[in-house]
């Protein structure tokens, strides 16, 4: 089992200007759970089934389908439970 508890980052909530749109980044902890797994996003994407486009969209904070949440907590080795300790949101 994981402990969460432990260096949790605060939900943190920021703005980018993305093509000339504003969007709100989510902070999650995928970036740093993959990286203690020593995966490469390319890894993450492969194993989650998504697009490395997407990984590196998600580690950005940007939102995403409740679908790609499970698909890469389960490639992390997380149960979906855990996902509001990666996606405080």
């Amino acid at each position: 089992m994981i402990d969460f508890k432990e260096n949790a980052p605060q939900q943190h909530e920021q703005q980018a200007h993305l093509n000339g749109q504003s969007q709100r980044l989510y902070r999650n902890r995928v970036r740093e759970l993959r990286e203690n797994r020593l995966m490469t996003q390319s890894q993450l994407a492969r194993r989650a089934r998504v697009a490395l486009r997407t990984v590196h969209s998600v580690e950005k904070g940007l939102k995403c389908r409740m679908d790609t949440k499970r698909k890469i907590l389960l490639a992390l080795g997380c149960s979906f439970d855990d996902r509001h300790n990666v996606f405080p949101e």
